[in-house]
């Protein structure tokens, strides 16, 4: 499960991470993004820019939004069959911009668990395979919503927890965007563990447990 992420790059430095995609210049730093929030997107709507999707998917046939606080991740091996997300694996797929994602590992002896924040080596930023929905009520409002797809652990997650978000290469950013409909073996070759020795992990404070606190 990815249940918290960070986006603590300034503008210049994601703009040049994701070339062609246009970056809003006043872009505020993330430190502790949490569901149901607006969270950084690039979807395959012919746009090329970042936009802001509440995170939490609403299948276009939800009833109301509320099931979009369940819905903030996907796991990658039944996306072609569960209902919530089998027609937006297809058509509707995305980046999900991050630099760093929060996971909380249990120790032994110790009731409480330790927060740990996971980046790249590189301290660049990268994107989550993600999937959007677009979702209208009754009154005709819309909500453009999306979610985090999951995969089995590399070798440094396992140690954390049992699943970790599929981190994208960027030479994959171009088929996980296309927005033509793709058949399921073809984008499952790309939800593959990130690896491990491109990863870093070390445990940080208590605060990011609330999150309403955004601050580094």
């Amino acid at each position: 499960m990815c249940g918290r992420f960070t986006l603590t790059v300034d503008p210049a430095a994601l703009q040049a991470a994701f070339p062609g995609i246009a970056v809003p210049a006043d872009l505020p730093p993330r430190y502790n993004v949490a569901p149901t929030q607006p969270v950084a997107v690039v979807a395959n709507n012919g746009q090329n820019k970042v936009e802001f999707f509440r995170w939490g998917l609403i299948p276009s046939w939800a009833k109301d939004i509320s099931i979009g606080s369940r819905l903030i991740n996907a796991r990658a091996e039944t996306l072609a069959e569960k209902p919530s997300f089998r027609a937006a694996f297809k058509k509707r797929r995305c980046l999900i911009l991050a630099d760093g994602f929060y996971e909380w590992r249990q120790d032994a002896g110790n009731k409480a668990k330790t927060p740990m924040v996971i980046r790249l080596k590189s301290g660049e930023p990268f994107a989550f395979a993600g999937l959007w929905e677009l979702w209208r009520s009754a009154d005709d409002d819309t909500i453009l919503s999306c979610t985090i797809v999951t995969t089995k652990p590399n070798s440094l997650m396992e140690k954390i927890h049992n699943r970790m978000p599929v981190i994208l290469k960027p030479e994959d950013y171009t088929l996980w965007l296309d927005p033509e409909e793709q058949g399921p073996d073809r984008l499952s070759e790309l939800l593959r563990p990130y690896p491990a020795l491109q990863m870093t992990a070390y445990a940080v404070s208590t605060m990011v447990n609330n999150p309403a606190l955004d601050s580094p």
